[in-house]
């Protein structure tokens, strides 16, 4: 008996309800987020096609912002135009923000974290058993030719040779769009050619350069902020500004906010930075929840509103630029071919992720263990990946 694949349908507040759930348990990181929402859309709900949702992913790691953030705006976007977009986005991220703002308030009050790493050790090997088990699935996919193998190959060996991510991924699309017109040029040569269509890509790249467009507009608009003093008006264009150029990792995130909040406008210690990224790791949702912290700390309540809005504000219009060019882009046979490579590139982004961070968290036989039993759950017994992760929470408790 073969399951259904037909796409279903879902309203706005099926679509509230599932991302308050993921943003209310997604431990683990971007990575981590993809998983479950692959898990949760593509598998569970079947809301979105694997070949649409890898599209997403793509787009989402070529923009500028939180790429989990931005996949679950597409989702939003896919299933109900605008209000979807702003309901799933929202839904998403109040969960972590108000988790963050809690602590926040904690930590402005007694001055000291709570005591979490043993819950983190044992959940981030459930993490990487979760990414491994969505890499699995997507790969099936979105490298399904020996080609785009090779280019995912390519790409994990540049990104592990630190190239930023953005060049990995134009290398990915480049070495992609070139095989496509080495086979055509061999077909054209047999008779057998179909063009190139060069004016409908053209045309798909022209408007492509509307994203970038609009991101350096609200890049010149937040510079802006270099003539206002210190105020709420500040806080929120210096946000402004890194959510709309920050590509990359937390780690990219953490060296936007020393240069801003620590070298430059003097808000924060080192201590309080560390601390306000150690925030975004260990709660769910997206790492950029962050922002929330910081904006608490130097100016209370109304700080992490305008500081929350500020850093997601871009992956909103960004996403609700590019949503409608994807199928355009897919038209082009060139520019399609391009996107299928930077969809092998971004996969292979995430495997460097969980290589690196299993590298990380699978350190004793402990860690070992909680690594193995969760691959054996997902992969054998199917179990969904929030009760793993809520598992591994309880053993971690138990841990220290």
């Amino acid at each position: 008996m073969t399951e259904s694949t037909e796409i279903r349908e879902a309203t706005l507040a099926e679509i509230a309800l599932v991302f308050l759930k993921l943003g209310t348990i997604a431990f683990g990181g971007p990575p981590a987020h993809l998983a479950m929402m692959e898990e949760e859309f593509v598998r569970r709900r079947r809301w979105i096609t694997e070949a649409d949702f890898l599209d997403r992913l793509a787009t989402a790691n070529l923009i500028p912002g939180p790429n989990s953030t931005e996949v679950a705006i597409f989702v939003g976007h896919l299933k109900r135009g605008w209000r979807g977009l702003l309901v799933a986005g929202c839904c998403f991220i109040i969960p972590a923000a108000s988790i963050v703002l809690a602590i926040a308030w904690a930590y402005v009050r007694f001055g000291s974290l709570p005591q979490v790493e043993g819950i983190l050790a044992a959940i981030k090997p459930a993490v990487v058993a979760i990414v491994i088990q969505a890499l699995l699935k997507l790969g099936r996919t979105g490298v399904k030719t020996i080609p785009l193998a090779l280019i995912a190959v390519l790409a994990a060996s540049l990104s592990l040779m630190r190239m930023g991510p953005v060049l990995v991924l134009a290398v990915a699309g480049f070495a992609s769009a070139s095989v496509w017109a080495a086979k055509t040029r061999r077909g054209r040569a047999r008779g057998l050619g179909t063009g190139i269509g060069i004016p409908p890509a053209m045309a798909g790249l022209h408007k492509s350069f509307g994203i970038t467009k609009a991101s350096s507009a609200l890049t010149a608009v937040a510079v802006a902020a270099l003539a206002f003093p210190v105020s709420l008006t500040r806080l929120f264009l210096s946000f402004l500004k890194i959510g709309a150029v920050m590509f990359g990792s937390g780690y990219v995130l953490l060296a936007f906010l020393q240069t801003e909040f620590v070298e430059r406008l003097h808000w924060l210690t080192e201590k309080q930075l560390l601390d306000s990224v150690a925030v975004g790791q260990f709660t769910p949702g997206p790492l950029s929840a962050t922002a929330t912290f910081i904006g608490y700390i130097v100016a209370g309540w109304k700080g992490a509103v305008v500081a929350t809005v500020g850093i997601f504000l871009p992956g909103f219009v960004l996403v609700a630029l590019s949503g409608p060019l994807l199928p355009r882009l897919r038209r082009s046979a060139v520019l399609a071919a391009t996107l299928d490579g930077v969809v092998a590139g971004s996969l292979a982004l995430m495997a460097v992720v969980a290589w690196q961070l299993g590298q990380a968290s699978i350190v004793d036989w402990k860690t070992a263990l909680i690594f193995g039993v969760s691959l054996v759950a997902l992969l054998r017994f199917r179990v969904n990946s929030a009760w793993l992760i809520a598992a591994a929470a309880v053993v971690g408790w138990g841990m220290r």
